[in-house]
């Protein structure tokens, strides 16, 4: 009884093929077990349908036939502004903690199919706090370190979920007196800060710049106690100002439930309530990682 019924699906779902593959599929469907066929079709259905794997391609993008030139379409913005894209992209110019030269080469080919490989396979090798970024406890206190609260610890809950970007006055560091005036509401548990770094395009600048905008250790120290935040974001490479490096660091960092990610992408990004998804990658032992960070309206 299942093979007549599991027959005559085929024919139904084949009726648009050719007479000949209607055939075949009849033939052999009946000697074949229940899971070979559903395999088979799975196979038939999957070679014909359209991709979605990239649903916003704009539709007057074409595949080269191998006279044209291919040339990718790199995005910002994704959705018809639904869903932006808030992690740099990474290239040698972006700076670079400390350093006035950029990131500088991290991505080499050592396996090419140019030269006889039977793939490309590139190696990377670079800062694990480079980029868009994300700090684990064991970043500034060694205990922790030790102790193992890597970025493989990191709670994916509070990296995702409803967020709010707001934009820091743009003369000042994030002091207590400034977080005070951001007015934030009770209850609001992911906040990203746009600050003087996004004006000043600072992540866009090859030479790393002491200058920027941050936490001091006040600042840091009022958010803690008196905002239900778990998960700050900010728009360079540190969370908290050169002249407050490690103390404001400190603060965010000795409850452990507080997680940093520095070096977003915000400009352009309307003030308001996101839905955030950021993901680390789950670096046994590091206590930092490059992070994929998108916001959804």
């Amino acid at each position: 009884m299942a093979s007549v019924t599991v027959t005559y699906m085929v024919k139904m779902l084949t009726k648009s093929h050719s007479h000949m593959i209607h055939s075949k599929m009849t033939k052999i469907v009946t000697r074949l077990p229940l899971l070979h066929l559903f395999l088979l079709l799975s196979t038939t259905f999957t070679a014909t349908a359209s991709s979605s794997a990239y649903p916003s391609v704009p539709t007057d993008c074409t595949v080269s036939t191998g006279d044209e030139k291919l040339v990718p379409v790199r995005r910002e913005v994704y959705d018809d502004g639904r869903i932006f894209d808030i992690s740099h992209r990474y290239t040698p110019d972006i700076p670079s903690w400390g350093n006035n030269d950029g990131l500088g080469q991290f991505l080499w080919l050592p396996a090419s199919m140019k030269n006889g490989s039977l793939a490309n396979n590139s190696e990377m090798k670079m800062p694990t706090h480079s980029g868009t970024h994300v700090d684990a406890p064991g970043h500034m206190i060694d205990r922790y370190f030790d102790a193992g609260f890597d970025v493989d610890t990191l709670d994916l809950e509070v990296l995702n979920g409803p967020a709010l970007l707001v934009d820091v006055p743009r003369d000042k560091n994030i002091t207590a007196e400034v977080m005070e005036s951001l007015k934030i509401p009770e209850g609001v548990r992911r906040v990203l800060f746009r600050t003087l770094n996004t004006d000043r395009r600072l992540m866009y600048t090859r030479e790393y710049d002491s200058s920027y905008v941050g936490f001091t250790t006040d600042g840091a120290r009022w958010l803690v106690k008196n905002t239900d935040i778990k998960l700050v974001g900010i728009d360079f490479l540190s969370v908290a100002t050169s002249d407050h490096l490690v103390s404001a660091h400190l603060e965010f960092f000795e409850s452990r439930e507080i997680i940093l990610v520095e070096g977003l992408k915000l400009d352009d990004v309307p003030v308001g309530l996101y839905s955030v998804h950021c993901l680390p990658l789950r670096l046994l032992g590091a206590e930092g990682s490059p992070i994929r960070c998108i916001l959804i309206k």
